[in-house]
């Protein structure tokens, strides 16, 4: 009887040791995926601040002051504006195979 009850009580204290290791190992498991998710929410901010700075970078205003100061264009006005006619695409052809033949 009394080896009956050795055995039951270190089965008794084995299992009770290995709760406490499972319990361990769940609170540290849940705490990662706390973390996990803390980032995540970062992240998912962070994007949306990304998304509204490319949205604000990609403004027509933006883009036409940059050509302008930096590429040093200029609006289209009729003014400037040279329209090319089928004939004289023919011509311009014709006159660059001249070039070429001489």
């Amino acid at each position: 009887m009394t080896r009956l009850s050795i055995v039951l009580l270190a089965a008794v204290m084995f299992s009770a040791m290995y709760l406490v290791r499972v319990q361990y190992e769940s609170r540290h498991l849940f705490t990662e995926i706390e973390r996990a998710r803390a980032e995540a929410r970062t992240l998912e901010t962070q994007r949306r601040q990304l998304e509204v700075e490319k949205r604000a970078q990609a403004t027509s205003l933006r883009v036409e002051k940059l050509a302008q100061e930096k590429l040093a264009m200029r609006p289209v006005t009729p003014a400037i504006t040279e329209y090319v006619t089928a004939h004289a695409q023919a011509a311009a052809a014709s006159g660059a195979r001249e070039e070429r033949a001489r």
